[in-house]
């Protein structure tokens, strides 16, 4: 009777936040499906209507094909870049020997310290700087991307790299493996849990980020689907449909890719959890 009565609760408990979670996502489902005048004056309300004309104005108005192109470019290039940075330091802070072990403890600590800036404290500094190096356009994107990404994905990769046999190392050099083949033919494969949690959040951030954009693009054929709502604010009027059926748009493809590759999220995180 214990066990049903705390199944019962933890079934209760799920459906509840599952509620929450999800009920946001429905509520823009059903504004998408009014007018203006019917999301200012019910916004609680259901759709008198089935009426598509929000989805009809969004397709109309935005470039949808050169807004994903521009995204999935600066997603690759930031990604990549990233992957191969953090890899490689992350290698050397958890697996190599320093003379003084402060160093790595210190490099590691830093890069840390990352996580608990805000990025919107980072905006006018990392503006000034892309003027000052001359960035213009999606590539005054890709660094601060990339750099801003660095401090999560070292805490992934040098957490599961310790917990990673250091005999591993031993019998690979005792085999005849240099550096570069330790890293690449067997470290490497192991960290491919890890790496793909790593991309995917990565993925995740870059599609949804806004301030970096917002600030940093001013040509608006290099604009990404997180400014897609920006097409429709005016001056004087906002077209509410409008934001909220492009949001759902953009917000499908995401939702379908994470339900992909949650279980590699879920592998990733806690790859590291147990040392082998």
């Amino acid at each position: 009777m214990v066990n049903n009565k705390k199944k019962t609760t933890m079934y209760i408990g799920m459906i509840l936040i599952t509620l929450l979670v999800v009920f946001p996502f429905i509520w823009m489902v059903i504004l998408s499906l009014k007018t203006n005048s019917e999301i200012m004056s019910s916004p609680l309300s259901l759709p008198k209507s089935l009426n598509f004309d929000n989805y009809k104005n969004a397709l109309e108005t935005l470039d949808y094909l050169r807004l994903y192109s521009n995204t999935f470019f600066v997603c690759i290039i930031s990604v990549v870049v990233e992957v191969i940075i953090t890899f490689l330091s992350s290698f050397v802070l958890s697996r190599m020997v320093f003379q003084n072990k402060k160093i790595p403890k210190f490099i590691y600590e830093f890069l840390i310290m990352g996580l608990s800036i805000s990025p919107f404290i980072l905006l006018f500094p990392v503006y000034k700087i892309n003027v000052a190096m001359g960035l213009r356009g999606k590539l005054a994107l890709i660094f601060p991307y990339i750099a801003t990404s660095i401090s999560f994905n070292t805490l992934l990769l040098v957490g599961y790299l310790k917990s990673l046999p250091t005999e591993i190392d031993e019998a690979a050099v005792i085999d005849g493996c240099n550096i570069w083949n330790l890293m690449l033919k067997v470290i490497l494969p192991m960290t491919k849990p890890v790496i793909a949690t790593i991309v995917i959040f990565n993925v995740l951030y870059i599609w949804n980020e806004f301030p970096f954009a917002s600030v940093m693009l001013r040509d608006v054929s290099d604009y990404t689907l997180s400014m897609g709502a920006s097409f429709f604010k005016g001056n004087y009027t906002v077209d509410y449909g409008g934001i909220v059926a492009s949001s759902i748009m953009i917000i499908i493809p995401e939702l379908i890719f994470y339900g992909i590759f949650q279980k590699n999220i879920v592998e990733g995180m806690t790859a590291g959890a147990v040392k082998g």
